[in-house]
This record gives structure tokens, sequence and C-alpha cells, in this order.
């Protein structure tokens, strides 16, 4: 079944002081979802060492986003099609990931601030929510 898929900044944004991008972040999870295990890390590390999160505060959010969000592993296939997407559409190693993530889970929509709003890629369409059209 077709779906949303979530980037890291996403969740960081909702943990952020910044309110109107913590509200773009929650009306965009609202929707539900799925995210994979590497967004659940690069939150953390990002939390932790630029944020100032505590190590109990991370758990806590996380917990609280694997209760509101589906959860994929990483796997040697999304492994191998993220480094096939990373050469055929120049992305980086990381966001290249993400997108098959995404597309393993034949998710139609990834929310993310880190690719361009409006591209495609297969049958996946990147939504930046933070964005605001005239």
């Amino acid at each position: 079944m077709p779906g949303n898929f979530f980037d890291t900044n996403i969740l960081l944004y909702l943990a952020s002081g910044d309110v109107e991008k913590a509200e773009a972040a929650d009306r965009a999870l609202a929707l539900g979802g799925t995210i994979s295990v590497q967004v659940l890390n690069e939150f953390a590390h990002v939390a932790t060492r630029k944020m100032g999160f505590s190590a109990q505060e991370v758990h806590s959010f996380l917990n609280t986003i694997r209760s509101l969000l589906d959860v994929i592993p990483l796997t040697v296939d999304i492994h191998d099609m993220g480094l096939a997407l990373a050469e055929r559409f120049k992305l980086s190693i990381y966001d290249a990931m993400i997108v098959a993530a995404a597309i393993s889970v034949n998710s139609d929509i990834l929310f993310t601030e880190d690719l361009q709003h409006g591209m495609k890629i297969g049958g996946l369409s990147i939504v930046n929510p933070l964005r605001q059209d005239p």
C-alpha cells in the first residue's frame, strides 16, 4: 500500500526549538507513515551531538516516534538499491539509502528537506513540508 516515508530532518525539526518548522513537521508526521532504522540512528546522533539531548531524552523521543510510525530495518537489498540510486541520480549515499528504504515499502511520498521538492524517483515524489509556495 502506498504511503509516506520520513527523512531524519523531519524528526529533527519536530524536536527543534523552531516553532514554524516543528509545526510543519508535526503536520506531515500526523499523516502517518514509515521510517527506517537509519532515521532512528541519524536522529540519535544529531540530537545528542548537536542538540544537547540526554540519552534519556533521545530514548523518550524515539520511543514516541516508534509508537507513531512504522520502522523498517536496513537490509542488504536496500543497501544495494541505495548504491544504484546514488550513482544514477547523483545522490549522497545517506540520501540514497533513505530513498531506497522508501521505495522498498512502496511509499509514494518522501518528506524531506534534503532533496529537491517535486523531484520524482520512480513512483516516489519528494515533498518538502517546510516549503511555503506563493
